[in-house]
Order: C-alpha cells, then structure tokens, then sequence
C-alpha cells in the first residue's frame, strides 16, 4: 500500500496529522501561526515547517501553488468565534469566516486544478460553525473567479460543498475517552462526497455488539495517579499497545490540586447555576469525560475535576486533569510530547483534534484508495523528551498563597434552585446589573430567561411572612426557632461581610456569604425533607400562588440575613 500524504492547516499540537500517521500517511508540512504548535508538531513528526498565518493564502494565488501537491488536505480553524459558549454566541465571527475561508480556497485551488492529485481533504471545527458557514462556496464566494475562467471553469459553480459533505461527530463513537462532538466536513475526491466512519464503541443506552463507551474509569484504573513515587516499572498506554517505564512518562507526575476557593466555586456553578443544567461534580468516571477545553481553569463551570487520590479536606481536596491525562482523553499516545510551559501545553492539547476522530477519517480513504487492504496502528517511534519541559515534580503542593477576590466585587448566589425558582442573595441590584455595591438584597427569580418576573425584599419582610411558616408547616415553628438562633451570631455587619468574601475568610466567628448561602441550604434541608408545596391564601408573598416550601424558607432565611448585616 502507497503511503500517501498530506499537509495540515491549522495544526496546532498535530492531533489531526496523528490519527492519519497512524495509518500510514506520510505528514509533508503543518501551518501554524503560533511557535508553540509549530514546534511541538515539529518535534513530533521530525519535520522542519516554519509559522505560517493561513491568512497568506486568502489574496495570493502564488502562495497556495507553492504549498505542496498531496494527497490530502487537512484544517481545523480556530473554532473560538463560532462556539455558542463564547460571549453567550454573540462573538465577533468574521475572523473565523476569514480563517474558514482562507482554508476553502486552498482545497479549491488543489481540487480543482488541472491534473490535480487531490484524493480527499477535512476540516474540523465546532457544531455551531455549520449556523455561520455557507451551505456552499462558488469560486467567486472564495475570490477566485479570474482563476476558475483562467482553467475553464464557470465562476458560478460550486467549489466547495459543505451542505452535503459533513456530519456531527463524537469522538467517544471512536474509541475516545472524551465524549467530545464536532463538526466534520470533507470529500472524498473521487466518491464526490464525505464518508462517515463506522463508529467503534457505542453509549450503554444503545444496543449494538460494538463495545461501551470509554470512560474515565478505565483510564484511572488503566494509569497511575499523579502521586505515585518514583519508579522504572513498566507502564501501557491506555490506548495504544505501547509500553513506557514510568519514569519516562513525561508531565504527568505533579500535583494539580486546587484551593478550595476554586472547587467550590465551580461546584456551584455545575451544581446550582441560576440558569443553566446541572452537571455533575467532580466529573463522573463512569462516562467518557466531558470536552477538553483550551483555557485551564479551576473555578469555572467547564472545568474538568476530580476527586483528589491522596487524603485531603479543602484545599487540594479536589484537582484537574495532568497535561498526560488530557492528552490521552484526546488521544494521544503517551510518548507524544508537547513544547512550552504548563499553560501552552493545555492549551495545545485542549485545541487539538481527537486522534480517534481522524484516524477514522483516514481509514475512509484507504478504504477508497486500497480496497480490502488491512489497516493496522502502527505506534510512534519512543521519543525522548531531550529538550522538552518536563512538569514532573513527585512533589505535593502546599498551598500557602490562597486567591482572593478583587475589592468591592460583587456577589450573587442562591441556596438552590426549585419550582424553576430562584432566591438570590446579593451585594448589587441584580436586576438593574448596577455596579455599586452599597447594601445586602434578596431577590427572588421566576425562570431563567428574559422576560420572567424578578421581585426584591425589602429588609424585616421575614417577619411578615414568620406566621404563614408557623401555620402552614409542621415544624416551621422549629426552623424559625433554629434559623433564628443559628444565624443571629454568624452573619456579620455589611461591610465585613464584604471584606471576609473579598479575601474568601471568615473570621470572629462570622461566616462569609459563600460559606454562609451553603449553611442556609443545608439548614433548610434539614427541615424540608419531602417536596411539599406552599399554597398562598391570603397574604400574596410570590407571584406563583404554589411554590416549593424549600423556597418559603429560603425566602425567611435571607432576608433575615440581610436585616441582620445592613443594620450592624
């Protein structure tokens, strides 16, 4: 079977090229504007390609004759415009349209040349750039109608079909330990269209002979922790039938852990969001992981974490992914090296394509190119770390510059949420978004978009509201005794209140409002152990007339807390 080649645009850390070498095509040249991944796809496939911003190729002919005549054409542009999470999907997206664009033009020019040697070409990006792409590109869309009437061809025909040539993809379908879904685009040249792979794995929701999903279980169980001790014993890769001693297993043996300060604000987020779906904290290992990101942080609703392996309450109690165990979630082999600082390397990786992903795509064109061929992995040279960063430390973090908030910030959180309601304790008007902090608010939500009803409390509005509690419940006599008694001494005047969440501390024995919100939903579960709702009569305290008795008390709670710091 003929090696066949490519060139990939847009390469980053090379997980594109990757999943094709590992069936046997030969990588000519990767494009990259950033030094980082061209080093790193430099070190990694023995080549010797210089930055290059794709955007040469949008106005210059020239440029793109230049560029090698191979047998495949891969690009993964920056995907960063087109992704719903960024500024809520309102981002700037014609950077991202450029860079698109200036690829499509490239595999136009290459397809449609005299003589052209173009068997297939991909490209890789995030589900929503099908909502900004065009279904299709005539050669005038990418700027090149003299070149076209230069070869014979209508100007006006379609170059570039991407309606018809793409699909949604997840990499878990592949073999990935990552249940990350993508855009996939391509062609195979001769075929006139995109092939979608056989998936190789299938979720336990679906019945198939093909097997379960990987999860993050079968790689804990699979690799060592971050805190093993040093040794030469010899190491498989979760994935590939490659075998390492442990000792060179490079950026995997240091300690992620993260203050707490970080964890439980991201539990927050992943648990409680005002607005958003609950997810799981810390990650669930039964199931494939949730989506590598490009930007490591700790305290965010998209950071990856779990459970610390060591005995830790919390700072360090949890931590994120190695740099290793990110790149095998991508699949990567664990001798592939990544060039740069902690941050460059996640970043590289989290960018990546899934290995899994395109060595299926490349086996759809050998299936085309070599009918009935056998196609095998074949495993990457060891490389040797020789001038790579290595992160490995063996060491343990001991956590003594803890991360403060930046003065005057603002706070907004709320006990839980129930009866798609929301009770939210504040130190700015929510529904204003004003920026002063003056004074402690409660605020009550109904619904999680625009247009739903929002509703302060003033201060004291707990004793209006003490009798219904007292009458309609049980043991609401009791919660008022206890609430009453445990908060009286805990919540502190506004301005200290203030101070301890700034420096994420409480002191005196004062709570702060995080700490303090968590105090008040357990409080509150301890009394509300069934889903009994709370029917208004008389006195109308919410605009719904039946809402959860959870919030009742939660209503009672805080703004009990907000009489008590703004009158100190």
């Amino acid at each position: 079977m003929k090696n066949l080649t490519l060139i990939d645009f847009f390469c980053g850390a090379g997980g594109f090229s990757e999943g094709f070498r590992q069936v046997g095509f030969r990588i000519v040249c990767g494009y990259d504007n950033w030094k980082p991944a061209i080093d790193t796809y430099n070190y990694n496939f023995g080549l010797n390609c210089t930055v290059k911003n794709v955007l040469d190729f949008k106005e210059s002919i020239e440029e793109i004759e230049k560029l090698p005549d191979t047998d495949v054409i891969l690009g993964s542009p920056p995907c960063v415009s087109f992704s719903s999470s960024n500024k809520s999907g309102k981002a700037d997206k014609t950077l991202g349209l450029e860079l698109t664009e200036a690829y499509l033009r490239v595999v136009a020019v290459k397809k449609h040349k005299p003589n052209s040697n173009l068997k297939a070409w991909f490209m890789e990006n995030v589900e929503n750039s099908r909502k900004h792409l065009k279904d299709n590109y005539s050669f005038i869309d990418l700027n090149l109608g003299e070149w076209a009437i230069n070869n014979n061809i209508n100007p006006e025909t379609i170059a570039i079909d991407l309606l018809n040539n793409s699909d949604i993809i997840n990499s878990a379908d592949y073999g990935s330990i990552q249940a990350r879904k993508r855009a996939i685009y391509g062609e195979i040249i001769s075929l006139g269209r995109f092939i979608l792979p056989e998936k190789t794995n299938r979720s336990a929701k679906v019945q198939s002979n093909l097997p379960q999903y990987k999860s993050l279980k079968n790689l804990k169980e699979e690799f060592p922790t971050p805190f093993e001790t040093k040794s030469d014993k010899l190491i498989k890769d979760p994935l590939y039938d490659i075998l390492l001693k442990q000792d060179e297993i490079t950026d995997h043996f240091y300690d992620t852990g993260i203050y707490e300060f970080d964890w439980q604000n991201s539990k927050y987020l992943k648990t409680n969001h005002p607005y958003m779906g609950k997810m799981s904290f810390p990650e669930n290992i039964e199931n494939p992981s949730r989506t590598v990101t490009a930007t490591k942080i700790a305290n965010s609703r998209e950071s990856l974490i779990y459970k610390t392996e060591i005995k830790r309450k919390g700072n360090g109690e949890y931590r994120t992914p190695t740099i290793r165990e990110a790149a095998i979630i991508m699949g990567f082999p664990i001798t592939y090296q990544f060039l740069g600082s902690e941050n460059t390397k996640w970043r590289l990786v989290g960018n990546a394509v899934c290995s899994s992903v395109s060595r299926a795509l490349a086996k759809t064109v050998i299936e085309v190119q070599f009918p009935n061929s056998e196609i095998n992995i074949i495993n990457n040279e060891i490389v040797k770390p020789e001038g790579v960063i290595n992160l490995n430390t063996y060491t343990r973090k001991t956590f003594e510059k803890p991360p403060i908030r930046n003065k005057d910030s603002r706070f907004r959180r709320h006990p839980f949420k129930d009866g798609n309601m929301t009770i939210a304790l504040s130190n700015f008007d929510i529904e204003k978004n004003d920026k002063n902090i003056d004074k402690w608010r409660v605020t009550v939500f109904y619904g999680t978009g625009e247009g739903f009803g929002i509703r302060e409390y003033e201060e004291g509005y707990y004793n209006k509201i003490e009798e219904s509690i007292k009458m309609n419940f049980k043991n609401g006599e009791k919660f008022i005794n206890h609430i009453n008694h445990y908060l009286s001494d805990k919540v502190a005047g506004k301005k200290i209140l203030q101070e301890m969440y700034e420096n994420n501390k409480s002191i005196n024995g004062f709570i702060e409002p995080t700490k303090l919100i968590e105090k008040v939903s357990e409080q509150i579960n301890r009394f509300c152990t069934s889903d009994e709702q709370y029917v208004q009569n008389d006195l109308k305290i919410f605009t719904k007339n039946i809402v959860p008795k959870k919030q009742l008390y939660a209503l009672y709670a805080l703004n009990l807390i907000i009489t008590i710091t703004n009158n100190k």
